[in-house]
């Protein structure tokens, strides 16, 4: 039998911890490598990777943190190729210092945790773009320094800066609590705010209350009592509390001292009247004479009156043959429609037609409708100025109808409901007078009793103003339309009607001025011939004319 191989010697164990995992095939075992030869020749030979980051400056000599890089060398020097060893022991000497710096000073974290922390300000922060300039690019970080020890003081989260706020909120809760049992939460801060708003005083509002003078306080301030007046309930409770005033909320101190004046909010609401009502009389003063001044403008307008006969002519010469024609009158609806009625050229409509036509009336050129065409046209240079001035009297007539445009945007049923309420409105300050007693402080009643003597003579000249006002309105709109007045369902459609017709007479003007501006323009730069074309404005009136004329000429 063959013996066993003996163990490997000392050499072949270090072999095999240098990687040689295979056994040698020769029967010798080779040499040692000389370990200390071959380290040196490799730390003199430049490394293929970067070099590492060089070490912070050592701060101690002889930290344990060396100690402990070079026996970790060593040891992976043993188990590891001898350049790879090199490597790690330069980067895990550099680790190492690292840490033994950081051991040193305690913690690698609070180095930043020196500064006090702050409340935190929670944003979106937004990303850096680099393609496109932002306002961000144009901060420079220099040009703003903080005052760190300010913030530092009014926002750091320190348990001493804390504390001190409790007591205040200790003492505010037991006002929070009576607020709740006088007034309903929302109410009370609806109160308070509107009070702060308003900045009013209690005792400028008192002393206004007991005298009765409503412009001391005015009507804003007035109606925002109006809206703060308690329900019975709470009224029952602020009379009835007797604690300590300090611990109330504003708007319940504020309301208790109002209701300790008798009937309080009586006053105000009859205040409130009284400070409204002179505006209110002018108002409806003014929309009743408006109406009148319209009635009169429609049925006196001596252009208006034009316009329906050229109308009214037009319409007839157009109705020839049918059941519409030899009309005698016609709804003043009718004007909305001359401009849906279009010529052959696709551009003028009858209300244009009209219009000229009554240019040419206006401007006295009646007789060169039935003139020969050399006639017309050798007299047009000195009438063009003629039918300029008579354009500018058919634009006026919107003019001469702005009280009619102002009465159209009125509603008869508002101007009534207005009345309505001044006289309902006065019950209420007859109502407050009965309240009246012989010991009663300030000088509230005898001026409302001066106010209600002015304002039931006012409510009479307003109710004989508001039934004049109608009154005209029925007879013009019956001196238009006749028995079919009647008919219309709003009191004031007539003067709807004609606001819009005269709006859409503007605009007809507007055109036919630059019509005959553009045919005056080319009349002066061309010599017109004997037998040229008559002009625009003219065609509808000589245009039988003009072709019997070219027709007895080619004779």
């Amino acid at each position: 039998m063959k013996k066993a191989p003996p163990p490997p010697v000392k050499d072949e164990e270090e072999h095999v911890a240098l990687g040689h995992s295979r056994k040698p095939k020769f029967s010798a075992p080779p040499p040692a490598p000389n370990l200390t030869h071959l380290q040196s020749t490799l730390t003199n030979t430049p490394p293929h990777p970067p070099p590492p980051p060089p070490p912070p400056p050592p701060r101690k000599t002889g930290s344990p943190g060396v100690s402990v890089s070079s026996s970790s060398v060593s040891r992976k020097q043993q188990s590891r190729s001898p350049t790879e060893g090199n490597r790690e022991a330069s980067i895990s000497g550099v680790r190492v210092s690292k840490s033994s710096e950081q051991n040193e000073n305690g913690n690698g974290d609070e180095t930043d945790g020196v500064k006090p922390k702050l409340k935190a300000l929670h944003w979106d922060k937004v990303r850096a773009s680099s393609d496109r300039v932002t306002v961000w690019d144009q901060l420079k970080s220099s040009s703003f320094q903080l005052n760190e020890d300010m913030m530092e003081s009014l926002f750091g989260c320190n348990a001493t800066n804390s504390a001190p706020k409790e007591p205040p909120k200790k003492t505010v809760l037991p006002s929070i609590d009576h607020e709740n049992r006088v007034l309903d939460p929302k109410k009370s801060q609806n109160i308070a705010i509107l009070l702060r708003a308003l900045n009013v005083t209690r005792d400028e509002v008192s002393e206004a209350l007991l005298d009765g003078n409503p412009e001391a306080l005015g009507a804003e301030l007035l109606e925002t009592l109006v809206k703060m007046a308690p329900t019975k309930e709470e009224e029952i409770k602020l009379k009835n509390y007797n604690g300590d005033l300090s611990k109330l909320g504003s708007a319940e101190r504020f309301l208790k001292a109002v209701l300790d004046i008798p009937f309080a909010f009586k006053r105000v609401e009859a205040m409130l009247y009284r400070a409204n009502f002179d505006s209110e009389v002018n108002y409806l003063r003014k929309s009743f004479q408006t109406l009148e001044a319209a009635s009169e403008e429609l049925r006196n307008s001596r252009l208006f009156l034009k316009l329906l006969e050229a109308v009214l002519r037009t319409g007839n010469r157009m109705n020839v043959g049918t059941n519409r024609g030899d009309a005698k009158a016609f709804k003043l609806e009718t004007l909305l429609k001359l401009v849906d009625i279009k010529g052959t050229d696709g551009k003028t409509t009858l209300l244009h037609f009209v219009v000229q036509e009554i240019i040419r009336s206006e401007d006295g050129g009646g007789e060169s409708a039935n003139g020969s065409v050399q006639n017309q046209m050798d007299s047009k240079f000195n009438e063009d100025e003629f039918k300029k001035q008579g354009l500018q009297v058919v634009a006026g007539l919107s003019r001469d109808l702005s009280n009619v445009k102002k009465a159209a945007g009125m509603d008869s049923d508002v101007l009534s409901s207005y009345v309505s309420k001044l006289e309902t409105g006065l019950d209420k300050v007859r109502l407050v007078l009965k309240y009246e007693k012989p010991d009663t402080q300030g000088n509230f009643f005898n001026s409302t009793k001066q106010f209600l003597k002015y304002a039931e003579e006012e409510i009479t000249r307003i109710k004989a103003d508001e039934k004049k006002a109608l009154f005209l309105v029925k007879e013009v709109t019956e001196y238009f339309h006749g028995d079919a007045a009647k008919e219309e369902a709003h009191p004031f459609r007539i003067f709807m009607i004609v606001r819009d017709f005269l709006n859409i007479l503007d605009l007809v003007c507007k055109e036919v001025g630059r019509m005959h501006d553009r045919i005056v323009g080319s009349a002066r730069s061309f010599r017109i011939a004997a037998s040229a074309p008559l002009p625009v404005l003219n065609r509808y009136s000589a245009k039988q004319d003009t072709s019997s004329d070219e027709e007895s000429s080619s004779l």
